[in-house]
């Protein structure tokens, strides 16, 4: 008995080991190339999610338009503006107004009325729209991060 103990407390570290240099490693956040578009020059960074999956090149809170403010506000989006420098693309920006249900509400008023998983959804996204403002014409790109070069490769010809 005391010995089944000890290996399911060696299993349970081995999994708590495991989970913490799988999150140390999707921690690990380095700066990106420098990207050049027709509005500026951008540096993101630079993700590796896993040990099984690629590193991935994320710039956010990339402006495409003009803020719809002022004289702009309900009109068609507008190019956006140049910028000098190198912007750094790595917070996320506003995203747009909107009023979206109350878990909380939509649970007391009718709690058949929306499906259990979509409520547990509404409760993980709600942290990510407490930033909003009209000026919310920002991108988020996610791209495989550049790999190897022709010059990286030994070419052989025979």
């Amino acid at each position: 008995m005391n010995y089944i103990n000890i290996i399911i407390k060696h299993i349970f570290l081995l999994v708590i080991i495991f989970n913490a240099k799988s999150s140390l490693v999707f921690a690990s956040l380095t700066s990106s190339r420098i990207v050049r578009t027709k509005y500026g020059e951008l540096s993101g960074l630079v993700s590796t999610p896993s040990d099984r999956l690629d590193a991935v090149e994320i710039f956010r809170g990339v402006p495409y338009a003009l803020p719809p403010v002022g004289h702009l506000r309900f009109m068609p989006p507008v190019s956006g503006a140049l910028w000098s420098g190198v912007k750094v693309a790595d917070r996320f920006s506003p995203v747009c107004p909107q009023n979206l249900p109350s878990p909380v509400r939509m649970r007391a008023n009718n709690t058949n009325a929306h499906p259990r998983g979509r409520l547990e959804y509404l409760h993980r996204l709600i942290p990510y729209l407490t930033n909003q403002s009209e000026d919310c014409l920002y991108l988020n790109i996610y791209a495989p991060a550049q790999g190897k070069t022709l010059e990286d490769f030994i070419i052989i010809i025979i």
